[in-house]
């Protein structure tokens, strides 16, 4: 009997052990890789403002158009237009474009940016609003990115997004601006027009407001490629270096962002979230209008979902408002824009 105690003793303790060092980080986690269990974006959902809601008006998305690049000959970028119900052709509205539109109107993906501007347009708590959601360009040949393949090494995203010359923000300002106000009236005020993107679109957002001040003045950014892909961990420098700009950002990341281990060394030029927090240190020091968040998460949108109608909140803070009392339009919710015949 003795030594079946002993025996069964013996495997507890050895199977203790195992779990004890089953439970150590391996050597890659300490490194600065993501550690798995559990999943950093567990705790991320998206909210109600990031969902229809009952009684609010639905805005409508036209498309998709298809406009030919002169920026990247041969190249081509399809997009789709957000329009809200409460637009009036007789009132210029603001204008948020977003880069990957793809994912950003996804009805099933973790932005669901018509949802969030649905709901705070009717709430009056962002400007009424044009969306443009734009596609990374691609030749006719080429696939259209979709939540599968955003298009990295299928189409011309890698090239347009990660660059930091301002052929992109041509493509925004050149190519897509003019056949916008072809059709829509948009305020020729930059203070109106917001730009924003995640990953290697938030880069290519930031560069289009760094390279056009003069057209976008705000910026969203989510998980920001301002890495070494293409030259984007200089972007600290640039801003300490520049003049400053009429830009407000909003910068968000996670801890467990891709944090810049490859073949088991460490390059901070590729550590996405210490590279988000040097530029916001940068753009603190510079005097930018600039906001973040840091939260647990892995690259990818679930953080950046949650919390994008705040992001749009105080990005869109400024916007005009009555405080008088008697002004009981100030005071309701935003109705659909009576339909002209």
């Amino acid at each position: 009997m003795n030594k079946v105690v002993k025996r069964f003793s013996r495997f507890v303790l050895m199977g203790a052990s195992v779990f004890a060092l089953m439970q150590v980080p391996p050597l890659h986690v300490a490194m600065g890789q993501t550690p798995q269990t559990p999943n950093p974006d567990m705790h991320y959902r998206l909210g109600p403002d990031s969902l229809p809601q009952e009684g609010v008006p639905k805005g409508e998305i036209k498309g998709p158009y298809v406009i030919p690049s002169r920026a990247y000959p041969g190249t081509q970028h399809t997009y789709w237009v957000y329009v809200p119900a409460q637009y009036d052709p007789a009132v210029p509205a603001a204008l948020m474009v977003y880069q990957d539109g793809q994912a950003f109107k996804n009805e099933n993906g973790d932005m669901r940016a018509q949802n969030v501007m649905d709901n705070l347009i009717y709430r009056r708590e962002i400007p009424v609003m044009i969306g443009v959601f734009i596609n990374p360009g691609r030749t006719p040949e080429q696939p259209e990115a979709s939540p599968r393949n955003w298009g990295d090494g299928t189409t011309n995203r890698g090239t347009e997004y990660n660059s930091l010359d301002d052929k992109y923000a041509r493509v925004i300002t050149e190519e897509l601006m003019p056949e916008l106000h072809k059709s829509y009236n948009i305020s020729k005020d930059p203070e109106m027009h917001g730009i924003g993107g995640s990953s290697a679109g938030a880069i290519a957002a930031v560069t289009v407001a760094w390279e056009r001040p003069n057209a976008f003045r705000k910026v969203l950014s989510n998980v920001g490629s301002f890495t070494n892909i293409r030259g984007g961990h200089v972007y600290p420098e640039k801003v300490l270096a520049t003049k400053r700009k009429p830009i407000r950002v909003y910068l968000c990341d996670g801890r467990n962002d891709n944090r810049g281990v490859r073949n088991g060394v460490y390059d901070e030029t590729w550590d996405w979230f210490y590279q988000n927090v040097r530029l916001m240190k940068a753009l603190t020091k510079k005097g930018y209008e600039v906001n973040y968040s840091w939260g647990m998460n892995l690259h990818g949108q679930r953080f950046g979902g949650a919390i994008m109608p705040e992001m749009m909140r105080w990005l869109w803070r400024d916007g005009p408002v009555s405080t008088d009392v008697n002004d009981m339009v100030e005071r309701s919710f935003r109705q659909p824009a009576a339909k002209k015949n």
